[in-house]
């Protein structure tokens, strides 16, 4: 009779090293870095400082949008009023009422936009779906209306102004120079991104994510979705407030133009153009809005119209965003066949650009015709001279318009039918790997 002896095996498990993870988050810490150097006028780095405000402000917006599925009209509410108590919390340091050095002044904004969620957040995230974000839109007026009525905190139209040159220096930094100013920017960024993305891999972030999908099975298993909802409304006021006190150290002034009903639009707008259902597509919404805000904003004074018809535009032909678009083709990417789609993207791109110039000239004549008519009726747009008061001009870029439109549509179509091919084969493909 023979016996079988079975040698016990070890086995150890450890922990996958993420490689693209890290590479990743040192990239991004790499550009934070080293951007200064590359865009060095006063201009630039103002626009790279507030581009990480940005950044902050549309992440944590997206805690409620894109993880949470809640659609909030009132999120500057907590960003603007994070500055205020910011801006005052630096008017009581020039005081010497406050012993708080300038760098941790946005804490005290993201402390305050904390306890303002708290405040508010319990009464708003008893409900969810429209009237939720009824609730919000509530909120966000009524403080707005708020910052207009008391003068004596909200400083009136003129806002409140300090002086972020306060306290003794540490280790040289007055925070005069607006590259000592981006440098903190840059280092409460890198900080809270990483932390908002700790965030969505805890547990909290995981059942936000299901009362998101399927509140009712949620609360099946016996979790209360409105308590889940509430603390993820603090944890983005919070982050939001720190947004707001980096934005009254860079700017040293604070007007009720920051908890207003358009500051809230934009954070809607630029999350959902850069991608609320990825990560990293909020950032991308926090540079546009820079860009928009800082640059198109100099190049006409229709910008705001543009932006509405580029949003209109997206949610027609884009709804998952800028980052969506990224990943689908990264996606495509990988299996070899995004070369296949090169040619349609380009007849997509050039048939938009001749869309966007017919629908220019139409929005800078309409717009010249009914705020400059007394500089005449000529308006240059893309090298051309157009006149408001002729026929043809008003013809031409209608033609331009509908042809642009027409092309589109034209390439649109056979950029899906070849886009819905590469998708069944890719499918096709994984089912095949799996079976095999």
């Amino acid at each position: 009779m023979s016996t079988i002896t079975t040698t016990p095996t070890t086995t150890t498990t450890a922990r996958r090293f993420n490689v693209g993870r890290w590479v990743t988050w040192t990239l991004f810490a790499i550009v934070l870095l080293l951007a200064p150097k590359v865009f060095t006028s006063n201009l630039s780095i103002s626009m790279l400082a507030q581009m990480g405000i940005a950044i902050i402000a549309c992440l944590s917006y997206n805690m409620l949008l894109g993880q949470g599925g809640m659609l909030s009209f009132g999120h500057a509410v907590y960003t603007g009023l994070g500055s205020y108590m910011a801006i005052h919390a630096l008017l009581r340091v020039s005081e010497g009422a406050l012993s708080l050095p300038v760098s941790m002044v946005p804490l005290v904004g993201g402390l305050a936009g904390m306890f303002f969620a708290v405040l508010f957040g319990y009464v708003t995230t008893k409900k969810a779906g429209t009237t939720f974000a009824m609730i919000t839109l509530g909120m966000g007026e009524l403080v707005f209306a708020m910052s207009l009525m008391f003068s004596e905190f909200f400083g009136g139209e003129a806002g409140v102004t300090a002086d972020r040159m306060v306290g003794d220096p540490v280790f040289g930094i007055t925070y005069g120079p607006g590259i000592q100013v981006y440098y903190l920017i840059a280092v409460y960024t890198f900080v809270a991104v990483a932390l908002m993305f700790a965030f969505t891999r805890t547990p909290l972030g995981r059942i936000l994510n299901a009362v998101r999908d399927n509140p009712e099975r949620v609360e099946f298993i016996g979790y209360n979705t409105q308590m889940v909802r509430y603390f993820a409304f603090i944890i983005a006021g919070f982050f939001a407030g720190i947004s707001g006190g980096l934005a009254a150290i860079q700017f040293e002034i604070v007007t009720a133009e920051v908890v207003g009903p358009i500051r809230s639009g934009g954070y809607l707008l630029f999350t959902f153009l850069g991608g609320a259902t990825f990560f990293f597509g909020p950032i991308i919404g926090g540079v546009l809005m820079v860009l928009a805000f800082v640059l198109f904003s100099e190049l006409t004074r229709a910008w705001l119209l543009y932006l509405g018809l580029i949003f209109l535009f997206m949610v027609m032909y884009a709804p998952g965003g800028i980052a969506s678009l990224i990943m689908m083709n990264l996606r495509v990417a990988a299996y070899g066949r995004l070369r296949e789609l090169v040619l349609s993207y380009l007849a997509l791109t050039l048939a938009s650009l001749l869309m966007l110039a017919g629908a220019g000239a139409l929005i800078e004549m309409l717009y010249h015709l009914q705020l400059s008519t007394a500089m005449g009726d000529s308006v240059r747009f893309l090298g051309l001279t157009l006149h408001t008061r002729e026929a043809l001009s008003w013809v031409g870029g209608l033609v331009v318009l509908l042809a642009g439109w027409g092309l589109f549509e034209m390439a649109r179509r056979v950029f899906m039918r070849k886009w819905s091919v590469i998708q069944t084969d890719i499918e096709n493909d994984i089912k095949r790997r799996e079976n095999a």
